[in-house]
């Protein structure tokens, strides 16, 4: 029987690293599920396809090919792990994602991905819409003022220019997007554990984290 574990929450919570090195630490097949959304806008930009050309979205979908390997991604045999990380794409990637055929689109690859695996599966819908029979439901937070500023040293490491004030303001106006649009709203599943990562270090969720996937396995 396979463990699916369920981790969502805003941009900048922590979400991607944590569950990288717990997917490591656990044997677990990490499926970063923000990197999928993040390529089919990716592929939006670069066709100069809009928020409303309904056919052209159609299209990319049927013809787009994602694949994760370890902390990679790659679209449609091109490796666009640091592409897909750019401004551009991120403030790009929440109004694609509201779109109701994408998410749809999305979450069945994402359960194709996860079929007869022990997964540990990032995003902001898992635990209430990918997979509401999760076996662990996670759901990482923190002050947006922090999210900010991790997200600022994040794209410092990967040679991507930044000004905190204006990532602030884009991460605040992301998490109205993400919490009010109308398919899929980020939300905290009913029976999600909420950890709050503001004040503690990567290790300290992490270790959190194990505790609750360890606890959840003796039952």
């Amino acid at each position: 029987m396979s463990l699916v574990v369920a981790i969502d929450g805003p941009a900048g919570s922590g979400k991607g690293t944590v569950t990288k090195i717990i997917a490591n630490k656990k044997n677990l097949q990490y499926i970063d599920t923000g990197a999928m959304y993040r390529c089919i806008a990716l592929k939006m930009l670069e066709e100069n396809v809009g928020l409303e050309d309904t056919e052209k979205i159609r299209n990319i979908l049927n013809d787009i090919e994602i694949d994760l390997e370890g902390s990679n991604v790659f679209l449609n045999n091109r490796d666009v792990t640091k592409q897909i990380r750019t401004v551009e794409v991120s403030n790009f990637t929440s109004p694609v994602s509201a779109i109701g055929f994408v998410r749809e689109k999305m979450v069945e690859l994402q359960r194709a991905l996860a079929k007869g695996k022990d997964v540990i599966m990032e995003g902001r819908d898992i635990g209430t819409i990918v997979f509401p029979n999760a076996d662990v439901k996670i759901y990482l937070d923190a002050k947006p003022e922090e999210r900010a500023r991790r997200r600022v040293e994040q794209n410092e490491k990967n040679g991507i220019a930044s000004n905190y004030e204006q990532i602030l303001k884009d991460i605040i106006e992301r998490d109205t997007r993400d919490m009010t649009r109308e398919n899929s709203p980020l939300k905290k599943a009913d029976d999600a554990i909420l950890v709050d990562t503001t004040s503690l270090t990567i290790d300290e969720v992490i270790d959190k984290i194990i505790n609750i996937i360890e606890n959840k396995m003796k039952e």
